[in-house]
């Protein structure tokens, strides 16, 4: 009987054994997974999804876009601009989590034990050390729950917990100057793309007049060369020079054809929409800045998006040598907890726990040379990467004053340029019409006339992007305070005024010879 007793045991255990070995194996197979690529139906639904949530809340743009609604525009519904801002909003909540890791660790627990048979012990006389005569007797119940609440704290956690939290607030602070640099950026590319398209929108209708007129008169050369009406080496000559101008029309058309499409593109507006810019005035006030060089310095310093990103680095590589420090010092660990233990067997099943324990790793005495030289090689590549800035900032402060002076005195240039040609142009009309010029004349005067034109706009581009770019060096934006709490027509008010507030500005007050230049060629202009 008992030989059955023990075979049935052994089964029963052999039983379980298998069980949970096809468990085990079960449970194998099942994190062993496939990889599930998408399909092109499931990526062409997700873009169609992407399309339609990129565009949600955006109202249509009606009437003329002027360029102080195109940048509002841009700052609110820009994806590229948002994808910044929740940058921003993920280190805010970093900072968050960091600061509650600074708080002692209260943990509550709660747990259940079970087993098939009793938990039995016998004991071993303490004298003799034989075996006690006494049956083995039963110290826990086979199922029973526990409980419990702890508070811990530990010294050397709450320390560094302290002084990570610090440099996630300057990682707050870094990733806020991010976001002004790219706010910089990005109003300086929708000011460059929106005088483009205004270019091509003032441009079209008479290159397109061009084009035809040339073309035209490519055509009746070509009969006349074959009805030999013409010299043959005169009549190519002729298509020649149409062809030349041409080329060069179909040049300026490439180059402003995509300017409205990535200005929509800015703006986050559709594609194809049909853009109406507010006409261009190319009024260019004479001053910018009543400031000198040394103030613009000044100015830079303290407001760089670039420049403040490398003080709060250096801050952050000083904290991590404290923390290297900190690192060395002994961890005390204080512990409070309150448990509970539903087993019959124990007389007490309600206790508190109190604890103390200090450590050490001595090990870190051995490394706190290398730490330490490793933290102080951090501090010193931050502050050498800041003054590097620093520099570069104070190069960048001249060079865009400078520019901002050599396209203002472009543009002028390029408008007197403009005004001789447009006469030039008017003047070969009417010697035309009188038939003392030939069609050839007319065609290249207006190629002339157009290129003029295209170069007056460019040139006018390229001194408001100057004017951004020593704006940007500045650290100078519009103050915004909450871009989803701010209505498009406030938003483009608030532009506005930033802009005036600039473009009202006296250049700065050393003269030197190019700012004399400068403002001998604007008193011409008042004085005209």
């Amino acid at each position: 009987m008992n030989s059955g007793f023990r075979t049935s045991k052994i089964g029963n255990r052999i039983t379980k054994t298998l069980t949970v070995g096809v468990g085990i194996v079960a449970i194998g197979g099942c994190s062993t997974l496939e990889t599930k690529p998408l399909t092109p139906d499931d990526i062409r639904d997700r873009a169609n999804t992407a399309r339609i949530e990129a565009r949600i809340g955006i109202p249509p743009i009606s009437g003329e876009l002027t360029l102080e609604e195109a940048i509002a525009r841009a700052v609110k519904y820009n994806l590229s601009w948002r994808v910044r801002l929740m940058e921003e909003a993920l280190s805010r909540n970093q900072l968050d989590v960091d600061q509650y890791d600074m708080l002692p660790k209260l943990v509550a627990s709660a747990g259940y034990s079970a087993r098939n048979n009793h938990h039995l012990t016998t004991a071993v006389d303490s004298v003799t050390g034989l075996p006690s005569l006494s049956n083995p007797f039963i110290s826990n119940e086979k199922e029973h729950a526990t409980t419990g609440l702890g508070l811990t704290w530990n010294t050397l956690d709450f320390g560094v917990s302290y002084y990570t939290a610090r440099q996630s607030a300057d990682r707050l602070l870094i990733a806020t100057e991010k976001r002004r640099k790219a706010l910089h950026t990005l109003i300086q590319d929708v000011n460059t793309a929106y005088w483009r398209a205004a270019s091509a929108q003032a441009l079209k209708s008479q290159i397109a007049e061009a084009i035809a007129l040339a073309e035209d008169a490519l055509e009746r050369s070509r009969q006349e060369g074959a009805e030999q009406l013409r010299g043959a080496e005169e009549s190519l000559r002729y298509q020649r020079q149409l062809l030349e101008n041409l080329r060069l029309l179909e040049i300026i058309n490439k180059e402003l054809i995509s300017a409205k499409v990535e200005l929509a593109h800015l703006i986050n507006a559709p594609v194809g929409a049909q853009l109406k810019l507010a006409d261009v005035d190319f009024d260019i006030p004479d001053d910018i800045l009543d400031l000198s060089v040394a103030q613009l310095e000044e100015m830079a310093i303290g407001n760089n998006a670039e420049l403040r990103q490398k003080f709060y680095r250096t801050r952050i590589a000083a904290i991590e040598a404290k923390k290297t420090i900190l690192k060395i010092f002994p961890r005390l660990k204080l512990d409070f907890n309150v448990k509970h233990d539903d087993d019959k067997y124990l007389v007490n099943n309600d206790w508190t726990q109190a604890g103390a324990f200090l450590s050490f790793n001595l090990f870190n005495l051995l490394s706190f040379e290398s730490r330490q030289k490793l933290a102080d090689a951090g501090v010193a590549l931050s502050e050498q990467k800041m003054m590097s800035t620093l520099m570069a900032v104070i190069a960048k402060v001249h060079i865009a004053r400078l520019d901002y002076i050599g396209t203002l005195r472009q543009f002028r240039r390029a408008d007197e340029v403009w005004r001789v040609d447009d006469r030039l142009r008017q003047h070969t009309l009417n010697a035309v019409e009188s038939q003392a010029q030939g069609e050839l004349k007319l065609v290249a005067e207006r190629t002339v006339a157009i290129l003029s034109l295209l170069r007056r706009y460019q040139a006018y581009a390229d001194t408001r992007a100057a004017a951004g770019r020593l704006r940007a060096s500045l650290g100078m934006e519009p103050v915004i305070n909450s871009i989803h709490d701010t209505s498009l027509s406030s938003l483009t008010g608030v532009i506005r005024t930033s802009l005036q507030q600039w473009q009202q500005a006296a250049l700065p007050a050393d003269t030197d010879d190019e700012t004399v230049g400068v403002e001998q060629t604007a008193a011409a202009r008042r004085e005209n």
